[in-house]
């Protein structure tokens, strides 16, 4: 598969072929979504929790007598039906964490990388060559390749001068490419990968896979 490779004036300097392992996969909704899925459950906490009965603190003796008062009858101040009492069923802390079996996860990578090349989002760059961090030249780049929507910016390790001109931009992610999920790739409208970032890609999501067995 062949993609153009763009400099930072938004300009075709060649083309390069890439691999159809890696970036020309049929896309399998029912894994995509099941790793989606996954990962969202893997980052909440589970840290909501409530106090039953047992847990609140006060008293445990009865309240009234049980006959002759005119009220209904009733035990501890701690009960569900008491203002300041125990909750009924309330949640506990609980961990929502899903396992992902490698080869699903590095499927639904493949098939993501491979919708974004196939629809056009993605975009392949020769490098980020920012000698100093300027929220303005990276504005400046991003206009001049199309991107006019959210976009990750995918480089293949942390460089700091492109880090800090893009992290004023609300819709805009950096992150190296050994990092990268699903999540991160599907929350944005344009994928930007580096030459190497694409290289690193196929290597670690492509590496040793053939034709018919993906």
């Amino acid at each position: 598969m062949q993609v153009p490779v763009y400099n930072l004036a938004g300009e075709v300097v060649r083309q390069i072929e890439v691999s159809d392992l890696v970036f020309a996969v049929p896309f399998n909704e029912a894994v995509v979504h099941q790793v989606m899925v996954g990962q969202r459950a893997n980052v909440r906490q589970g840290t909501a929790a409530t106090k039953t009965r047992g847990k609140v603190a006060g008293s445990t003796r009865k309240l009234f007598r049980q006959k002759g008062t005119g009220y209904a009858r009733a035990g501890s101040k701690k009960s569900p039906l008491r203002r300041g009492g125990g909750i009924t069923f309330g949640p506990q802390p609980r961990s929502y964490r899903q396992e992902i079996p490698r080869k699903m996860r590095r499927l639904a990578l493949r098939c993501v990388l491979s919708a974004k090349a196939g629809d056009g989002e993605l975009k392949v760059l020769e490098e980020w060559n920012f000698e100093e961090p300027k929220t303005k030249k990276m504005i400046e780049v991003l206009s001049a390749l199309g991107v006019d929507s959210s976009a990750l910016i995918v480089t293949p390790e942390p460089e700091v001068n492109v880090i800090k001109s893009a992290r004023n931009l609300s819709d805009v992610k950096t992150m190296p490419v050994n990092i990268l999920s699903v999540l991160d790739i599907l929350s944005y409208k344009m994928l930007l990968m580096t030459e190497a970032a694409v290289r690193i890609a196929e290597k670690l999501w492509g590496n040793g896979l053939t034709q018919g067995g993906r």
